[in-house]
């Protein structure tokens, strides 16, 4: 988005935004990472909020950043707000956002993490558990595939996915940390080598 052409915000779509938030925060199982897709759908391609590139950067410098994973939300409000008119708009936009993402989920956590905690011998709750776990991998999975695609110009790069796959076999096999591996990543794009 061009400064010149600035989002024409009203408050049933700040309103609109804060409930997709909301229901997120209530199917974000396994992190607000796994909503990427969605969040793409809704953000970019159907109200075009956002573009490609706010999008993927605001993902990117939230993930880079120290602290949660889910600064990537705020980020996301931020760019909103900055593309429908400035400071406050956009201090509004990080608000509304967060707030959104984080009020249901941590109510439901508040209020039900002490009967989990009672019940963990239980069948069911076990069971819940251990299902969980693909559910959540397969949207990650998702969330990483909607991410490589968004440039369909990079998309089409073999050496970007042949440095993917190696990087994914490397964390799957070794225990190299994974901060080693950005930096791989980032010399081998300053180098030109990507």
């Amino acid at each position: 988005m061009s400064a010149s052409a600035a989002l024409a915000m009203q408050w049933s779509d700040w309103f609109d935004l804060f409930r997709h938030f909301l229901s997120y925060s209530i199917v974000s199982i396994g992190g607000p990472l796994v909503l990427l897709p969605e969040m793409r759908q809704y953000l970019v391609t159907e109200q075009h909020w956002l573009t490609d590139g706010q999008f993927s950067a605001s993902i990117v410098l939230a993930q880079a950043a120290p602290g949660p994973n889910i600064l990537f939300v705020a980020l996301m409000g931020w760019n909103i707000g900055l593309n429908a008119g400035g400071f406050l708009a956009a201090l509004g936009g990080a608000l509304l956002c967060m707030v959104g993402i984080m009020l249901p989920s941590s109510t439901v956590v508040f209020v039900t993490a002490g009967w989990v905690q009672r019940n963990r011998d239980l069948r069911a709750v076990r069971a819940f558990k251990q299902g969980m776990g693909p559910v959540v991998i397969a949207m990650l999975i998702a969330s990483g595939w909607t991410l490589a695609t968004a440039n369909t110009e990079a998309s089409r790069d073999w050496s970007l996915w042949l440095v993917t796959a190696v990087a994914t076999l490397v964390v799957w096999r070794t225990k190299i940390p994974m901060l080693w591996l950005l930096a791989a990543g980032a010399v081998l794009g300053a180098s030109g080598l990507l």
